[in-house]
């Protein structure tokens, strides 16, 4: 007892000693590494700034095309008193053949350039390494897409915290497919299968894994699979969720999968709540004047429009665009649809001007073209609800604005995602996507979404059913609860400040271990 009261002793000098004498020297020093695709980075840098305003001292480590669309707002919250800044590193375009400037995923229109896009970002390993050493972290927060950083946090004993950008369900999910693959020796890839060890029963279909899991010894493997084996190996994973969201798959990915976990969600929401500008999200110019969808979004009734949007990196076929635009024209509601324009792809723009003259003649619907300021959308009290890919970062906006939604999945754990709406939070409408396809890979064939499907979901969602209104409900209530777990004693303010603290408790340890060594 008596050897256990000195350690306490000595641990409180040196915390006192931390947070008085040499604050800089001795506060929290957290490097986060975010990857460079915005479903990634910003829930990241989003995470970075929460840490610095709970008063650690953070570091971003990035590119300088990627770093020039966030440091405005590192810049602001500095000024602001808060300890972040970035670390910029120059991306290797000339070595990998790349114009300047192409540095982020979102930039890879084609398998090849994201495969040099993926080259470039394995040069700069050695580069961050170098960097970890420098910088002396007591703490590395980094992206799945980094797994070697589990080594890097190992040499300098310190802990590498594994960031997830997507929900506990689809790790949970993800996990129990892998090791069971239940998908195997099915008659065929459209059969159906119940995933294991979940707490509901969750069935899916071959088609809608992606195909590195559907495949046995896939290529692909080799990419992916050291990611989910550095998530075993690290201190424990950070999650943009919320407990009151899917507690019960917080505690399974605790539990059965025996990997220690921190619901810090919705980060988005958290770090924005008093910022009036947060809608923009940097693009403040260009809503300098009103422009034209505001003004016809502020003419429709309340929860009368449908939003459309497929996130940063999704560029559809045109046969399905095609069917998506007859499919909302003929559901009779109101709707907006964010179109991002595909290079040399002049048939589709002809149709796609055709359908929005119609529209604005017709006064149905709205098109704006390449981006949108989906946070002022979202939360504006005419739209009723949102047609998602089921990106993590959508649906979190999407719920924290109390919206139901029609899920239209295309790739990685989105799939997933869908079930989480449809089948567990019941807040979403299955469109009937059935194939899980890369989205550089999307042809004009394949499992297309027709438009009597479109119509379909829309009534279901946007309609005066009995459903619909159970939907609305059940995501105003969700909303609510988002709101809540961010402020002061909610569970997500509640883990991050227990994180913090975890995190110094393991500094002092190590500054108390150093200290009898000199002794």
């Amino acid at each position: 007892m008596k050897q256990q009261s000195k350690i306490e002793i000595s641990l409180i000098k040196i915390a006192k000693a931390m947070d008085q004498s040499q604050p800089n020297h001795h506060q929290l020093n957290v490097i986060f590494l975010p990857y460079p695709t915005p479903g990634h980075m910003n829930p990241m840098v989003d995470t970075a700034r929460l840490f610095a305003r709970h008063g650690a001292s953070v570091t971003i480590i990035t590119t300088i095309a990627n770093a020039s669309t966030l440091q405005k707002t590192i810049d602001s919250d500095f000024s602001s008193g808060h300890p972040i800044r970035t670390q910029v590193l120059q991306f290797p375009s000339a070595q990998v053949g790349l114009p300047d400037g192409v540095e982020n995923i979102k930039d890879g229109t084609s398998p090849e350039m994201l495969g040099k896009i993926n080259r470039g970002i394995s040069i700069l390993k050695d580069q961050i390494e170098l960097l970890f050493q420098d910088l002396q972290p007591d703490c590395i927060v980094t992206d799945m897409g980094y797994p070697w950083t589990v080594e890097s946090a190992s040499k300098l004993g310190i802990p590498r915290l594994y960031f997830y950008s997507s929900s506990c369900f689809s790790n949970c999910a993800s996990y129990f497919v892998r090791k069971y693959r239940p998908h195997d020796n099915l008659v065929s890839d459209t059969h159906k299968f119940t995933i294991p060890c979940l707490p509901q029963s969750i069935e899916m279909t071959p088609l809608q894994l992606a195909d590195w899991i559907r495949t046995k010894d896939h290529a692909a493997a080799g990419f992916f699979e050291p990611m989910y084996e550095s998530e075993k190996r690290s201190y424990g994973t950070l999650y943009n969720t919320f407990h009151e969201l899917e507690s019960d798959y917080e505690q399974l990915s605790k539990s059965t999968m025996g990997i220690k976990s921190w619901s810090v969600g919705p980060v988005s929401a958290w770090i924005n709540k008093d910022d009036e500008k947060r809608a923009n999200r940097g693009h403040i110019e260009d809503l300098a004047k009103e422009p034209e969808w505001l003004n016809w979004l502020n003419s429709r009734q309340n929860e009368s429009v449908l939003y459309v949007s497929f996130g940063s990196l999704t560029r559809l076929p045109h046969a399905q665009i095609v069917e998506l635009a007859h499919g909302l024209e003929n559901s009779g509601h109101d709707f907006i649809w964010v179109i991002r324009k595909k290079d040399g792809d002049e048939n589709g723009e002809r149709f796609l001007h055709d359908f929005e003259q119609r529209m604005k003649e017709s006064n149905k619907g709205c098109i704006i073209w390449n981006w949108a300021p989906q946070l002022l959308i979202l939360d504006h009290p005419a739209t009723g609800g949102i047609v998602t890919h089921c990106g993590w970062n959508s649906i979190l906006e999407s719920l924290n604005a109390g919206l139901p939604m029609i899920t239209w999945p295309l790739f990685a754990e989105q799939f997933y995602n869908e079930k989480l709406l449809a089948d567990v939070l019941k807040i979403g409408v299955p469109v009937g996507v059935k194939e899980n396809k890369f989205w550089t890979s999307m042809g004009e064939e394949g499992a297309m979404v027709r438009r009597e499907e479109i119509m379909k979901a829309v009534e279901t969602l946007m309609g005066s059913s009995q459903e619909s209104k159970e939907m609305r409900m059940r995501a105003k209530k969700l909303a609510d609860a988002a709101k809540r777990t961010i402020e002061e004693g909610g569970h997500s303010y509640n883990n991050l400040i227990q994180l913090i603290d975890e995190l110094k408790s393991l500094k002092i340890s190590r500054e108390l271990g150093k200290s009898r060594l000199d002794d």
